[in-house]
């Protein structure tokens, strides 16, 4: 069954009801339960196999607005990646994002870290 989503008029909340396709019942605000409700367009979730995100991820159009001198720019594209790839990639990973987005040099990040991003394929267990 679907979710459908209001703004009820009378306490100005939105509420999600469980409708079903031929369900004909008026909707009640389960707050105030007034009838005074407006349909809201809502967002809508699409499932992708791992073949289509790691598509996109090749698209060249992918790196359209990277400017590499630009560390904000870097940690967007990042982010990007990681939530295409959805991998947990670590505190480490969040901690580097984090400092390129508020500006930090990445050469710097780099040296900070230290032996982080050095470790060879033989340390992880593939």
């Amino acid at each position: 069954m679907p979710l459908y989503e209001y703004r009820c008029n009378a306490c100005q909340r939105r509420v999600t009801l469980l409708r079903g396709f031929s369900d004909s019942r008026t909707s009640r605000c389960p707050e105030c339960e007034s009838e005074d409700l407006v349909r809201l367009v809502s967002l809508v979730s699409v499932v992708r196999s791992e073949e289509s995100r790691l598509e996109s991820l090749a698209d060249p159009s992918s790196l359209a607005g990277l400017d590499e001198d630009d560390p904000r720019s870097i940690a967007r594209w990042m982010r990007t990646m990681s939530q295409e790839t959805g991998e947990d990639l670590g505190p480490e990973f969040d901690e580097m994002v984090g400092r390129l987005e508020a500006g930090e040099d990445p050469e710097e990040i780099e040296r900070s870290l230290g032996d982080l991003g050095d470790q060879g394929l033989d340390d992880y267990d593939l």
